[in-house]
């Protein structure tokens, strides 16, 4: 009789382990499909391509603008965009140099802005050095790269202007859809010229 008692909670136990392991599959499957669908989406800049030097000009030893960036392929059912660019080189450990958040899912083209400049297409986040607009790249030393991330929301984040990095990516936590980046370096050495 011991046995037979046994063997029905096992049996039972087993069988709902099996439909949580089918449900955990289905739901992966889902998010795999959605999410290959958003991997299409694109960032690019005519002003240096995938892992090329960024010009002088939207650096620190320039005019300290921000690049103008192109955006493709933003999944439907997106509510909004972030932008962040960060420095993993940076001594301190990682520096973000520009958070705009909340930018209409529509948006194609950021055009160049001049430092200090509020970005026209998005709320401004708190950078690393604690301003609210784009910081060019400025190494101290050696060669960084520079990480400019593009993520797909499916809602707008309930986030003021001047919220830091650390809040910004909390608020996204579930909402993110599609994310894609552009990388380009800048080096201590070209500082020197």
């Amino acid at each position: 009789m011991k046995s037979k008692r046994l063997r029905a909670p096992t049996i039972i136990g087993l069988a709902v382990s099996m439909a949580v392991i089918a449900a955990v599959m289905v739901n992966r499957e889902s998010r795999q499909s959605t999410m290959s669908e958003a991997s299409t989406m694109t960032i690019y800049s005519q002003a240096f391509s995938e892992g090329g030097e960024i010009p002088v000009d939207y650096t620190c030893d320039g005019q300290g603008k921000s690049p103008a960036l192109t955006f493709g392929n933003v999944p439907d059912g997106s509510k909004s965009l972030t932008l962040i660019l960060e420095d993993p080189d940076a001594p301190q450990g990682t520096f973000t140099h520009w958070l705009v958040f909340n930018i209409p899912p529509d948006t194609v083209t950021v055009d160049e802005e001049l430092p200090a400049t509020t970005p026209t297409f998005g709320l401004s986040g708190r950078n690393s050095a604690g301003s609210e607009s784009y910081v060019g790249p400025c190494p101290p030393n050696g060669q960084h790269r520079y990480y400019f991330t593009l993520y797909a929301l499916d809602t707008t984040l309930p986030l003021e202007a001047g919220t830091t990095k650390e809040q910004v990516m909390a608020a996204m936590v579930g909402h993110v859809i599609a994310e894609t980046r552009l990388m380009g370096c800048y080096g201590a050495e070209r500082r020197k010229i």
